[in-house]
């Protein structure tokens, strides 16, 4: 262990912790943090057990393993909206929006569904309401499937052995097995599309925003009325969307 590990203040101890769990990206025991952080057994599960009952961690489906919780999630959404940080943001949507033409938003993966987290409207009167803080099924959009193709197999399988696959509108995929070829599809290709899954005369395609060890941190995508668009003819925007989420991805991980 560093002599920095072995001397980490009780007063930031909490924080280190949190800081360990989100940057494994999985599920993780008090065991796998504990080689990380040379604290005592007892020190670290009292932390772990502060950290839940606070709702900073939530104990995962195995009842040993922790997640970040609804105040971690929280507290993140609210870092990355902060006010200079959404100002670049916006921009760099702003500008993908205006190129494609279509409304594109950025959403974030939590416990139930994506949140979107911002969004530009198109300028045409014929527009899709989804505001800012709306949140959507995993297996019916476009920002959903391509979270669901960042996975690893065996958590894929464990949503899919588990989930209400609720149909919301004619094209949505509601037999497991069909939705898995579409999400394994949707990992070789690096995009995700929605032909009517969430709402019905709506097409959507999204793209993945990678952190620094290229893990998907959220999605940018753009949608609209196949009266004009058709998931086809979206596809043509994969490219300045990819470029767009390299730029939100830099922004990030300066």
């Amino acid at each position: 262990m560093t002599e920095k590990q072995d001397q980490i203040p009780t007063n930031l101890r909490l924080l280190v912790l949190l800081e360990e769990v989100v940057k494994a990206g999985v599920p993780v025991t008090p065991s796998v943090i504990k080689d990380a952080l040379n604290l005592p057994k007892p020190t670290l599960h009292r932390l772990f057990n502060t950290a839940e009952a606070e709702g900073f961690l939530q104990r995962d489906i195995d009842g040993r393993s922790y997640s970040p919780g609804p105040r971690l999630r929280t507290m993140a959404v609210n870092a990355i909206s902060s006010q200079r940080v959404r100002m670049l943001r916006l921009n760099i949507l702003r500008g993908v929006a205006d190129e494609i033409g279509e409304t594109c938003n950025i959403a974030m993966p939590d416990r139930e569904g994506m949140t979107y987290l911002d969004r530009i409207e198109t300028h045409w009167p014929l527009r899709i309401q989804l505001p800012v803080g709306t949140q959507v099924p995993f297996h019916c959009t476009a920002s959903g499937k391509m979270y669901l193709s960042s996975l690893r197999p065996s958590y894929l399988d464990r949503y899919l052995e588990s989930a209400r696959l609720e149909r919301h509108a004619p094209g949505t995929i509601t037999d497991r097995v069909a939705l898995k070829s579409e999400i394994e599809l949707t990992r070789r290709r690096g995009y995700s599309c929605d032909n009517q899954e969430f709402m019905e005369d709506m097409a959507a395609v999204a793209v993945p925003v990678l952190d620094n060890q290229k893990r998907l941190m959220s999605t940018l995508s753009v949608h609209a009325p196949i009266q004009r668009q058709t998931p086809e003819t979206l596809r043509q925007f994969v490219e300045p969307l990819k470029r767009a989420a390299a730029q939100l991805a830099e922004q990030v991980n300066a």
